[in-house]
């Protein structure tokens, strides 16, 4: 039976990688090696595939999000944590959508779920 290798592009971060459909224990995906907690996170998410490099960041930011309960003011926001300023206005970082637990829909420029206007509907957890 022959491998079935197809070049992709990361959704999150637009590198090329190549996919190695029917060999998943040589793809690069199986390297980066997540927790279960990721990979139920990535089911969350309108994303299809994601190069080893993002998926280990993605690992991450969901092993540091455990550590550091969500900021419900804006008081306990931490600036380069979950926002930066940008023409004195707010910029929600992936790590604040991450953590917030849900994605808004509202095509966010960090958005952690990899929302698009142009994309389907997150997968069901069902």
């Amino acid at each position: 039976m022959q491998e079935k290798h197809e070049k992709k592009q990361c959704e999150r971060c637009l590198s090329a990688f190549e996919c190695k459909l029917g060999n998943i224990t040589h793809c690069q995906c199986s390297e980066a090696r997540i927790t279960k907690e990721t990979s139920q996170f990535l089911q969350s998410t309108y994303y299809d595939c994601l190069c080893k490099s993002c998926l280990v960041e993605i690992d991450k930011m969901v092993g540091l999000s455990k550590n550091r309960p969500f900021p419900l003011n804006r008081e306990t926001f931490i600036e380069g944590l979950h926002y930066y300023l940008e023409n004195g206005l707010f910029v929600f970082t992936e790590f604040y959508h991450l953590g917030r637990g849900r994605c808004c829909n509202n095509n966010c420029r960090h958005c952690a779920y990899g929302y698009s206007n142009k994309r389907a509907p997150i997968k069901s957890s069902t």
